[in-house]
C-alpha cells in the first residue's frame, strides 16, 4: 500500500504541487519523493512509500538502466511476478514486484501487460521515447485511483480524490476528478507541448463470469465439472491459493476478525498456510466493538480455535461519533452504511498500528457481494436475477466495501489484502450454474459455507452463523451501533434543517438526520463534490428505509442467539 500522484501539462507552482502531493501521505509513512521528469516540461511525480516488498530498491518512481525511457508508479502487488519472471525470462534489476510492468509493458504493449498481471494495482506509467502516459487498475478497484483531466489538456492523477481538490488549474471544475474505473486502463497523448490527450480507454479484465473451464486449467489441483463436490473442490483450492499468493511480505502480517463466516476463514487460513511457510512469527488477529457485542464474542471463540495472537479492541459509543468526522475526510464519501461500518474499522487500523507490529492486514472483503451474503438475497425473485444483482455488487465495490476498507486501514498506513477478490476465485465462482449460487435452506452463502463443512477449520456455529452487517455487530443485539448513531444525531440536526434538506443537498438529499450529518460532514470536507456518489447503497426486493439488515423484515435475531 503506497500513495500514487502525478501531473502532465500542469504549469502549476512547486507549493502547489507539493501540498496537494501531501495530502496523502499517511498511505506511505516511510517515506516520500517528489521528482520532474528529466527533459520533459510539467511533468512530475510525487510518491509515499510504506515498504513491504524490497526495501533497498523500492522507491518510486521505479526506473531501471534497462528501460531509461519509463517511468513508473504504482501502488499494490503483484502476486505472480516471479512466475511471469521465469515464463518470459526476463533479467531484473530488482526483487520489486512491480517491476514486471517495465519488462512486459517493453515486450508486449499495455494491453497485454495488464492482462498478465495477477494481482491489485493502480499505475501510471510514461513513456518518454513514445510520449504516452498509461494508467490502469485492478478488476475491482482494491486499490484506489483518481484522475482530474481537462479539455485543454491538463491531467492529474491521485490514490485519493483529495489529493486533487487543492490544484488550482482554471478548467479544474469537481466535476473533473472522477475514480477511475476497475479492470480498464487508459492512454493518454503526451504532445510536444506538453499537453495531454485521452486516445483509448479499454476493459482489460471484468468481472463477469469466465467460463469455469479456464479457470480450471490455470490451477493443476482444479477439476472441471459442475457436480457438488468438485465444485466445493474448487473452491477451497481457489481460496487456499488466494490467500497463499497474499503471504508475499517481508513486514509482519495480522488479520480483522469479525468472527463473521468470511473473516473467520479469512483467519483460519492465513494461520494454517503461515504454519506451513514457517513464518518466523504467530499470526495476529484484531476484532472491535463493546464488551458484549456478538462479533467480540464469535471472534474470541475463533482465534481460540485456530490459535492466533488475539487482540480485543473495546470502543464506547463517545470514541466511535467522535471518530465521524475523520472517517468521512479519509473516506471521500457520505453513504450511509460506509460510514457506519468505517468507523470500527478505522478504530481498530488505528490500535493496530500504535499497538502491534503487524503492517499487512487481511480481511474478508468481497465474500457478501460475491457469494450472495447479504440477507435480501434471499428475496431475489429467482436464481438469474439474484446472479445479476452479485455482479452489480461487485461492480460498485470501488464505491463502497473496497472504499471503506482501503481508506480506514491506509489511513493508518496499513496495506490490506483482499483474499475474497482474487480474480481467479471471483471468475470462477461467478462462472458457476446460477441456482448453486443462491441463498438455500434459509442460509445465505450456503456454497461457500458447505464447501467448508466438517473440516475443522472454523468452529461450526461460526460456519453456520448468518450474516450480521459490521456495523450492526459492533455493539449489543439489544442496540446496534447505527441506533446508537442516530440517538446521537438526533440533537445534532434540527428539524427546520431537515426540512429544507431537498433545497439545501438537491442531490441524493438526506432523508434523515443521520444522512443529514453525514452530508454536512462531507460538504466541510469537500465542498461542491457531492456528485462523487452516485447513489446510497440499499437492499433491494424489499422495502427498506435504512441499509442496516437488522431493520429489514426478515432479521430474524433469534438465530443469532
Amino acid at each position: 500500500m503506497c500513495g500514487i500522484w502525478a501531473l502532465f501539462g500542469s504549469d502549476e507552482c512547486l507549493s502547489v504541487q507539493c501540498t496537494s502531493a501531501m495530502k496523502i501521505a499517511h498511505r506511505g509513512p516511510d517515506a516520500f519523493r517528489f521528482e520532474n521528469v528529466n527533459g520533459f516540461t510539467n511533468c512530475c511525480f510525487g510518491f509515499h512509500r510504506l515498504a513491504i516488498v524490497d526495501q533497498l530498491y523500492g522507491m518510486q518512481p521505479l526506473r531501471i538502466k534497462k528501460f531509461p525511457f519509463l517511468w513508473l508508479c504504482y501502488n499494490g502487488e503483484i502476486y505472480n511476478h516471479r512466475t511471469l519472471r521465469k515464463q518470459f525470462e526476463f533479467d531484473h534489476q530488482t526483487e520489486v514486484d512491480g517491476e514486471i510492468l517495465l519488462h512486459l509493458y517493453d515486450r508486449f504493449g499495455v494491453q497485454k501487460m495488464a492482462s498478465l498481471l495477477d494481482g491489485v494495482f493502480a499505475f501510471v506509467l510514461l513513456d518518454t521515447a513514445n510520449r504516452k502516459v498509461f494508467l490502469g487498475r485492478d478488476t475491482y478497484g482494491v486499490r484506489p485511483l483518481f484522475r482530474l483531466l481537462t479539455d485543454d489538456g491538463f491531467l492529474a492523477v491521485c490514490s485519493e480524490a483529495k489529493g486533487l481538490t487543492n490544484i488550482t488549474h482554471a478548467m479544474a471544475t469537481p466535476a473533473n476528478i472522477v475514480p477511475f474505473l476497475p479492470g480498464h486502463f487508459e492512454v493518454f497523448d503526451l504532445k510536444q507541448n506538453g499537453k495531454v490527450q485521452s486516445i483509448e480507454m479499454e476493459q482489460f479484465h471484468c468481472c463477469t463470469q469466465e467460463p469455469a473451464h479456464a479457470v480450471c486449467d490455470t490451477l493443476e489441483t482444479l477439476q472441471t465439472g459442475f457436480d457438488e463436490e468438485t465444485v466445493k473442490n474448487n473452491i477451497r483450492a481457489l481460496f487456499e491459493n488466494a490467500v497463499r499468493k497474499r503471504l508475499m511480505a517481508q513486514r509482519r502480517i495480522g488479520c480483522l476478525l469479525s468472527g463473521g463466516l468470511d473473516s473467520s476463514l479469512v483467519a483460519a487460513t492465513l494461520v494454517k498456510l503461515a504454519k506451513e511457510e514457517k513464518l518466523k512469527y504467530p499470526i495476529q488477529t484484531f476484532s472491535i466493538g463493546s464488551e458484549d457485542s456478538p462479533d467480540v464474542l464469535s471472534a474470541r471463540k475463533v482465534a481460540a480455535h485456530i490459535g492466533s495472537e488475539h487482540h480485543e479492541v473495546n470502543f464506547t459509543v463517545e470514541e466511535g461519533v467522535q471518530a465521524v468526522d475523520d472517517v468521512i475526510f479519509h473516506l471521500e464519501t457520505y453513504d450511509i452504511t460506509t460510514v457506519r461500518a468505517s468507523v470500527g474499522m478505522y478504530l481498530v487500523s488505528k490500535y493496530i498500528r500504535e499497538k502491534s507490529d503487524s503492517v499487512v492486514i487481511f480481511s474478508g472483503e468481497g465474500s457478501d457481494e460475491l457469494a450472495q451474503g447479504y440477507i435480501y438475497f434471499h428475496k431475489a425473485p429467482n436464481p438469474k436475477v439474484a446472479a445479476e444483482d452479485s455482479v452489480r455488487l461487485m461492480k460498485e465495490l470501488y464505491l463502497f466495501d473496497v472504499l471503506r476498507a482501503d481508506r480506514t486501514t491506509s489511513a493508518h498506513g496499513l496495506e490490506l489484502r483482499v483474499p475474497f477478490l482474487d480474480h481467479r476465485l471471483t471468475a470462477y465462482y461467478l462462472s458457476l450454474p446460477e441456482e448453486m449460487r443462491i441463498p438455500k435452506h434459509g442460509v445465505e452463502k450456503y456454497l461457500l459455507r458447505d464447501s467448508f463443512k466438517g473440516l475443522n477449520l472454523i468452529p461450526e456455529e461460526i460456519l453456520w452463523r448468518r450474516k450480521e452487517a459490521f456495523s450492526d455487530g459492533l455493539m449489543s443485539l439489544k442496540k446496534s451501533w447505527y441506533n446508537c448513531l442516530q440517538d446521537h444525531l438526533d440533537s445534532v440536526v434540527n428539524d427546520d434543517q431537515m426540512k429544507k434538506a431537498q433545497k439545501t443537498f438537491p442531490h441524493l438529499t438526506p432523508s434523515s438526520k443521520e444522512a443529514y450529518h453525514y452530508r454536512q460532514v462531507f460538504e466541510k470536507h469537500f465542498p461542491g463534490r457531492a456528485g462523487w456518489l452516485s447513489h446510497y447503497w440499499m437492499p433491494r426486493w424489499i422495502q427498506a428505509s435504512d441499509p442496516s439488515a437488522r431493520t429489514l423484515s426478515i432479521y430474524e435475531p433469534e438465530k443469532d442467539q
